[in-house]
């Protein structure tokens, strides 16, 4: 195969090209069409200059080894490879390049358990003790189809020990790591993301096809998915095109520590190129490997037993984006990141690997970035800063009614999805007004934020979904497919103001109509929100730019004219602000902080990196006021409660500023014994004894102190579902 290449850069050692303030990578792309009409064609120029550009603008930020990125709309494909598949020899990276593919190596699986269904040879509600003799019977039945989505209650990695095997591995060796541990639950009943629980799948394939798993995958997967460089990651697959990998250590590239992967074979033991990863998910878009009724089985988000959605169907993720329906798979460990995300409705793949470890967030941000450029219109979609609690609420529930709405249509009618039943419409028509009653969101906005989260849910009777996506079949009757298409990008106050305009006309039924107060709501948002653009950013991000300097006058004057609500600012402040961190200007960083907290008074995100910031020039006393701030919204409350404050921790490199924040965190939480023991775990790290002695006396005091009712707290998660992984891990829901 035959690449392009233009090399722009090359360093002449590791540590400065991972220095570098504006890395301008080598890049390798594939060669453009042949004469074959049956071959991709290529993206128009300026489309395929603009997904460079936001490649390129992505990777300016922070060190950066090799990345690989391939994306497919219908006929039309793009692949380039950046930087070096290994730094110290200045091996580029190329479309050739092989990653280890870690969780998405369970997609892989998933769709080789649901063919074998599909001939007959195994049963989705079959015990898996009856298929994988080597794995006993445990507290309760387990069942394919729970491993398949995550609620089987079969363990995950259980300490350190777990997750860092060196030697190789068979299958029944792998399953044996585990065989003897019991269900940590009663299946179906939670969410559990586990990688043994694929390793079971496995152990099923083999059974029930007759042939290894290796065999089975390259024979009825990987080949008939046109993914020729596809393989399980043992030493015999490794040859001149595998990537090496690396960590971020100090804001330098380390070498990954070893791992063999064969300890996670069926759940994350793989290795491909891109391109191969497009193959699949080309394959999945037009259900070649399995039926397309199969397929929308396999999209369709799991349920436990009280109702409660997963985000996760069978060996998939699948969640609203902002409009589109998402099925997706992320996986990280030792030497690699990935993600692979396709959506169904608009017959679009994209797939990126890296070869540095623990660039879940990097991986999700430009999949994002990609996806508004390839279906959004190049428009930038921000979300809404709203300080007024009940706004807040009110504005939450618009945008998940109509991501819902609008996803879970086009779903069902643009791919292979159906919608759930609904019985009474007029009734989901008053739950969905009843849940965003401004009256009832006032008596207490945290209680209202849980009920308007759980909207879409069967607890909830889906009340989100099935007016959403009536809404949505109303105004394509109405305007066209076209338009339809657009709400996506505009967002949700133009999908119900156009809504609420058809309802005016009395081209919909009354029952089937919103009354007052949200009418108002959305018209007063909806003037607001117009208001508040910043025309010249339509298209534009500010970390993307060279200078963002030289929107600040404009964007500043713009959040002044309408402060209570306009679009937030956050992310692109605190990515320019990161990007002067790890390029060691701290005083710049710390001005961009301060802007976003300066347009974003109440955002949380603005004020817990501000005080990080703080805690790394060591003033305590300045960080608890941030934190306070940020709870007076009922999204920040959920977000600092205890068991999510935990969770934000773990992103937090630096062991002091850790500790910081958790002293600002018990007294944000007196009461909460977890917030005190994982205090005095870190004092205790950092040779303070005898402030370790204070907070386990503080933990102790709080275990015994009477408890007052509180409402359930969503978990703010790190992987579908939110289950806490410390390695290969699923897709992260975001912006629904």
């Amino acid at each position: 195969m035959k690449f392009s290449a233009v090399a722009l850069l090359v360093f002449s050692s590791p540590s400065a090209w991972a220095a570098a303030p504006r890395a301008a990578l080598e890049m390798t792309c594939e060669p453009g069409p042949g004469d074959d009409e049956a071959s991709p064609r290529a993206f128009p120029e300026e489309v395929r200059t603009a997904l460079d550009s936001i490649v390129r603008a992505e990777l300016s930020q922070g060190p950066v080894a090799g990345l690989s990125v391939g994306v497919t709309r219908g006929a039309y494909r793009w692949v380039c490879a950046y930087g070096h598949r290994d730094v110290a020899r200045r091996l580029p990276a190329t479309p050739r390049t092989t990653y280890r593919m870690a969780s998405v190596t369970k997609s892989f699986t998933a769709v080789a358990v649901l063919q074998l269904v599909e001939q007959g040879k195994l049963d989705l509600d079959a015990n898996v003790t009856t298929l994988v003799p080597a794995y006993p019977g445990k507290q309760w039945p387990v069942t394919v189809r729970d491993l398949l989505g995550h609620l089987s209650g079969v363990p995950t990695y259980d300490g350190p020990a777990a997750t860092r095997n060196l030697k190789a591995m068979n299958s029944a060796e792998a399953i044996a790591v585990f065989a003897s541990k019991p269900l940590v639950f009663e299946p179906r009943t939670r969410y559990l993301y586990t990688t043994w629980g694929f390793n079971l799948l496995g152990g099923v394939v083999e059974t029930a096809s007759g042939q290894s798993y290796r065999d089975y995958v390259r024979e009825h997967l990987f080949k008939p998915a046109d993914m020729p460089f596809a393989d399980l990651d043992i030493l015999a697959t490794r040859d001149e095109h595998h990537a090496k990998g690396y960590r971020v250590v100090g804001g330098k590239l380390k070498p990954s520590r070893l791992l063999d992967v064969t300890s996670r074979f069926a759940g994350g033991g793989t290795r491909a190129t891109v391109g191969d990863m497009l193959g699949f998910g080309r394959a999945v878009l037009a259900h070649t490997l399995v039926s397309r009724e199969t397929m929308g089985r396999m999209q369709t988000s799991m349920a436990t037993t009280d109702g409660r959605l997963t985000d996760y169907g069978m060996g998939f993720a699948t969640y609203p984006v902002r409009g589109h329906y998402v099925v997706a798979h992320a996986g990280g460990q030792p030497e690699t990141s990935t993600m692979l995300m396709m959506l169904p409705a608009e017959d679009t793949v994209i797939a990126l690997a890296t070869n540095v470890e623990g660039e879940a967030r990097r991986m999700r941000r430009l999949t994002n970035r990609l996806m508004e450029q390839l279906v959004d219109d190049a428009l930038t979609r921000r979300d809404a800063y709203v300080s007024d609690p009940v706004d807040a609420v009110v504005n939450e529930g618009l945008n998940r009614v109509a991501s819902y709405g609008l996803s879970y249509y086009q779903w069902a009618t643009r791919g292979p999805g159906s919608l759930p039943e609904v019985a009474d419409l007029p009734g989901a028509f008053a739950s969905v007004s009843a849940m965003l009653s401004r009256k009832e969101i006032g008596r207490d906005t945290r209680v209202a934020l849980e009920r308007v989260r759980g909207g879409h849910e069967p607890r909830s009777g889906a009340a989100f979904i099935h007016v959403g996506a009536h809404m949505a079949r109303t105004l394509e009757k109405l305007h066209g497919a076209e338009r339809l298409s657009a709400y996506s990008a505009e967002g949700p106050l133009a999908f119900f103001a156009d809504y609420l305009a058809a309802c005016g006309a009395e081209k919909v039924p009354s029952a089937e109509c919103f009354g007052e107060p949200l009418r108002g709501d959305v018209l007063r948002l909806s003037t607001v929100w117009r208001r508040a653009q910043v025309a010249s950013l339509d298209r534009v991000r500010l970390d993307e730019e060279k200078s963002p300097e030289s929107h600040w006058a404009a964007l500043r004057k713009s959040v002044a004219a309408s402060p209570g609500f306009h679009p937030d600012y956050s992310d692109e402040l605190l990515r320019i602000a990161d990007g002067f961190a790890w390029r060691k200007q701290q005083v710049l960083r710390r001005r961009w902080l301060e802007r976003a907290v300066e347009l974003q008074p109440r955002g949380l995100d603005a004020r817990w990196a501000l005080s990080e910031a703080l805690l790394t020039a060591n003033p305590e006393d300045a960080v608890l006021p941030h934190l306070r701030e940020a709870v007076t919204t009922p999204q920040g409350a959920l977000a600092l409660a205890p068991r999510n404050f935990l969770k934000r921790l773990a992103n937090v490199e630096s062991a002091a500023v850790a500790a910081g924040l958790l002293r600002a965190g018990v007294l944000l939480h007196p009461d909460a014994p977890e917030l005190w023991d994982a205090l005095a775990r870190r004092e205790k790290s950092l040779g303070r004894k005898a402030a370790a002695t204070t907070a386990q006396r503080e933990a102790e005091r709080a275990r015994k102190a009477p408890k007052p009712a509180v409402v359930p707290v969503a978990p703010v998660s790190d992987t579908p579902g939110g289950g806490a992984v410390p390695d290969d891990h699923g897709v992260v829901p975001a912006g629904k």
